[in-house]
């Protein structure tokens, strides 16, 4: 199974969710993020790639709908609602990924 983790930079959330969760059950996990200045940028490549694609906010995926409409087109895509509070492996964080993600 493919994973997307998607929020703004892909520096804190998605990030640790790539980090967390690769490897695990057999699980391959990529991460990435919506802005200009993200560390590694969504694309139509990525999303193809993944299974299932996890969103940290609602505006996530209306940037990805906005630039890629027909590549989510029958994907399953889960808006997580959490905020970006967190650094990179903040404890809480995992937690709550962990109540989300079924790996």
């Amino acid at each position: 199974m493919n994973l997307l983790f998607v929020c703004s930079q892909n520096k804190r959330r998605s990030l640790t969710a790539e980090t967390i969760f690769d490897g695990v059950n057999g699980h391959r996990v990529r991460s990435a993020g919506t802005e200009k200045n993200a560390r590694i940028k969504v694309t139509a490549g990525l999303i193809g790639w993944a299974d299932i694609i996890y969103c940290f906010e609602k505006k996530h995926l209306r940037r990805m709908q906005d630039r890629y409409a027909q590549e989510l087109c029958g994907k399953r895509v889960i808006t997580m609602n959490i905020p970006d509070e967190y650094e990179y492996m903040d404890e809480e964080l995992q937690e709550i990924l962990r109540g989300y993600v079924e790996v």
